[in-house]
């Protein structure tokens, strides 16, 4: 709850000391001078209301540059030109992310991105696969994946989230993939696959 200047002033003089020269009354001087005081402590409130907010990185504004300086960011992954949301999602992604080389690992971290993508993995031929149903890669595929992701990837203007100078919409992959490869293993190498 945040209170307001007339909040304020009804709490100052709830605490005043009592007597004939500490007057209660709304119209007295005594209250004029302090009324003008009430509208820095009700600015005061709210800045303190909203470090709350601020302090969580997925709806950080004020204090999204120090939760970049503390990750490294921004990158080269997030593009020349960003939108909140966007730096808000990969500083999320950034926080969360245990590590790891399973599909699942890739999955969970695109999402926190906000990338649906699902992942293909390659196996070298065997004797024992039927040639009919499924392709003869060569011993090399074996270290080959594919991330399969939408075709168009669409960051859509939020009233409540982006900010008057964003675009209205922002299409491309760039964060997604260039966060993909800079965690994928060393030994790997990973496609994508868009549609």
């Amino acid at each position: 709850m945040t209170y307001s200047a007339d909040d304020f002033l009804a709490a100052f003089q709830r605490h005043l000391p009592t007597g004939p020269i500490w007057s209660r009354d709304p119209g007295s001087n005594q209250a004029a001078a302090m009324r003008c005081l009430m509208p820095t402590l009700a600015r005061l409130a709210q800045r303190d209301a909203n470090l709350l907010i601020d302090a969580f990185p997925a709806t950080t504004v004020e204090l999204l540059p120090e939760w970049q300086a503390s990750l490294g960011l921004p990158d080269a992954c997030a593009g020349t030109d960003p939108t909140i949301e966007q730096q808000r999602a990969q500083v999320v992604a950034r926080l969360t992310d245990s590590g790891g080389a399973s599909a699942a690992y890739f999955i969970e971290f695109a999402a926190n991105l906000g990338y649906d993508i699902t992942i293909t993995e390659f196996a070298p031929a065997r004797a024992d696969f039927l040639c009919a149903d499924e392709p003869v890669y060569d011993p090399f595929w074996a270290y080959m994946w594919r991330v399969n992701a939408p075709a168009v990837t669409v960051d859509y203007f939020s009233a409540d989230v982006s900010f008057a100078d964003e675009p209205l919409a922002e299409w491309g992959n760039a964060v997604l993939e260039c966060e993909i490869q800079s965690r994928k293993p060393a030994r790997t190498t990973v496609f994508f696959a868009y549609g």
